[in-house]
């Protein structure tokens, strides 16, 4: 067999998110590529890793050994990189951190010098609903997760990172009568388990508010292309949408009850033990986010 460390990668990949199209996303190749190395590391077994029923890739009993056997291998590879930059001196190892989707647009600020400064460190961020950052902290698959609702079925601690203004907005195009205005207006909301649903939700059930028309869609920036083409209206965290106010695309409708203000806050679960890695992100975080926040948001203030 002369399988390589690329092929194993790409295996375990296709084995964890049973897709060679997401495999190919997340590993940043071209689905071709990824659906070749499948294919050259398979044809080094008697016995099939994976098959096909329909469209959908089906992972063997044997493929699932191998996968774990893969994985194993890759672990190894890795010590063997950190244990080499760690008796040069530098620090090493992952920090792993699973983000909702609106926290892409805050965690890489909070990223960005700790990374410069530790340039062997391995960042694995995943962006993703809430209820998907939730269960991958509670799986401990994660150091960290950022959040903008505190859960409440997990013993946490936090470290609050920036406050979260979310508004109702539209495109400039339209002028708005504000009376009744969520009975008049189409509202686009995010999919369930977002957080940014949440709280447009509980908004409206607080303020007894009646919505005649609503559509669905599955991201921030999805909803924020639905605003510029004019196909309705939603409640949005102000963090997603600096470039297009600046750009007077999109306009913030004043609605008596918005702002809502809710907090991005970095969580973790309560005794975990943290890794040296994410010892030191958090105290660089303790000692660095304020002059982040001033440095980086203080466009937040003029709203």
């Amino acid at each position: 067999m002369n399988y390589t460390l690329n092929q194993l990668q790409i295996f375990l990949k296709i084995v964890q998110t049973k897709s060679v199209t997401k495999a190919s996303e997340e590993l940043h190749l071209t689905q071709p590529a990824v659906s070749i190395q499948l294919k050259n590391f398979q044809d080094q077994f008697d016995i099939p890793l994976t098959e096909v029923l329909g469209r959908k890739i089906h992972i063997t009993d044997f493929g699932h050994e191998i996968a774990e056997a893969a994985e194993n291998i890759i672990n190894q590879v890795y010590a063997i990189n950190y244990k080499t930059l760690a008796y040069k001196g530098q620090l090493t190892g992952r920090l792993k951190i699973s983000v909702v989707s609106t926290g892409k647009y805050v965690m890489p600020y909070f990223l960005t010098g700790f990374m410069k400064q530790n340039s062997s460190i391995e960042l694995l961020m995943d962006v993703s609903n809430k209820n998907k950052v939730i269960e991958s902290l509670k799986n401990n698959e994660v150091d960290f997760a950022l959040v903008s609702i505190l859960p409440t079925s997990l013993n946490i601690d936090k470290l609050d990172l920036l406050q979260n203004k979310l508004y109702l907005v539209g495109n400039t195009k339209t002028k708005i009568d504000t009376t009744d205005v969520f009975l008049n207006l189409p509202l686009i909301f995010r999919e369930n388990g977002s957080g940014t649903r949440q709280t447009m939700e509980n908004f409206i059930e607080w303020n007894n508010l009646h919505v005649s028309k609503k559509m669905e869609l599955t991201s921030n920036e999805a909803v924020k292309q639905a605003l510029l083409a004019g196909l309705g209206y939603s409640i949005m965290p102000l963090i997603g949408i600096k470039n297009e106010l600046f750009n007077n695309e999109l306009q913030i409708i004043p609605i008596k009850g918005l702002p809502i203000t809710t907090t991005w806050s970095l969580i973790w679960l309560k005794g975990k033990k943290h890794s040296p890695v994410s010892t030191s992100f958090l105290n660089y975080l303790k000692k660095e986010k304020s002059q982040i926040v001033h440095d980086k948001f203080s466009w937040y203030e003029q709203y």
